[in-house]
């Protein structure tokens, strides 16, 4: 951090402004995911705030378009006016190194930190207009919809991982890319699959093409495992700082995947008890490798 700082210690300036926007973010992501959270505390001290910051930034456009937004009586072109205006406050806090959003600050000094760029903030951002104008995919929009929504994101978290305190950023190996990138596939099919029936029947949403017979259960379940296995061949490459981490978040949507595959058809949201979850963390921070994916 920046900025002056009281013979006491308490930070000011522009050091308690960077302070306080890390506050902000760590808040959203406790808020709104208790499992995204818990995966966040078993990173090290140099990645975890930077990944509360990609994630609180990526919470609040998703919350643009998926309620909260239209609960506040926008109409969709409002809706997507607020999502281009965070869009452009985004790029430009990057380039400048501030701004009054306190979000966005965060994730701005992140993305200046870590190597994040405009590469991947754009098609973030593209994704989630997409549910502004599209109710329902194809296999081509699906694709496209998942690269921006979550691969993106994964490729954000990866960028944290190799570049967080680093002077220059490195660059990912490609494996590795493909591995974060597939992991934030698996997410998000997994999530698509959890609210299949809310999706359907309150946002008019189809993600799969489950709902319409385009596709089954069983073959999405099928391209998560082998997204989930990918993934996970990588975690060894990973920093040894962010391997337990990532292997929880892993390890709990494989939990996910399998539960689906014994139900999860009768409109109840699939979810792993908590004492399950505690259990995986618990794994993960004994530092075990991601759980073997079985279809």
């Amino acid at each position: 951090m920046n900025g002056p700082v009281h013979r006491d210690g308490e930070a000011t300036g522009l050091a308690l402004y960077d302070a306080t926007a890390q506050d902000a973010a760590d808040r959203v992501i406790a808020r709104y995911s208790t499992s995204f959270n818990l995966a966040c505390r078993l990173l090290g001290p140099r990645p975890r705030p930077h990944v509360r910051a990609v994630y609180a930034l990526v919470r609040v456009a998703d919350e643009i378009v998926d309620g909260p937004g239209a609960a506040a009586g926008l109409p969709p072109d409002a809706l997507h006016t607020v999502l281009d205006d965070l869009e452009t406050e985004t790029l430009a806090a990057i380039e400048r190194g501030f701004s009054a959003n306190l979000i966005v600050h965060a994730f701005a000094r992140t993305a200046r930190e870590c190597g994040i760029g405009e590469d991947l903030v754009r098609p973030f951002f593209a994704s989630m207009r997409t549910d502004l104008s599209t109710a329902r995919h194809d296999d081509a929009s699906h694709d496209a919809y998942v690269y921006g929504s979550a691969e993106v994101v994964g490729l954000m978290c990866l960028q944290v991982f190799v570049g967080a305190g680093s002077t220059v950023p490195p660059q990912p190996a490609p494996d590795v890319v493909e591995g974060a990138r597939r992991l934030g596939a698996a997410f998000q099919d997994v999530n698509f699959l959890r609210d299949l029936d809310h999706d359907a029947s309150d946002l008019g949403r189809d993600y799969l093409g489950v709902t319409d017979g385009r596709t089954t259960r069983t073959e999405v379940l099928d391209r998560i495992d082998a997204d989930l296995a990918a993934a996970a061949a990588v975690v060894p490459k990973l920093p040894a700082d962010c391997r337990r981490a990532v292997t929880a978040a892993h390890d709990l949507f494989a939990a996910l995947s399998a539960r689906l595959r014994r139900g999860g058809d009768d409109g109840v949201r699939v979810r792993v008890p908590d004492p399950v979850k505690a259990g995986l963390a618990a794994r993960a921070a004994l530092g075990f490798s991601p759980r073997e994916v079985r279809s």
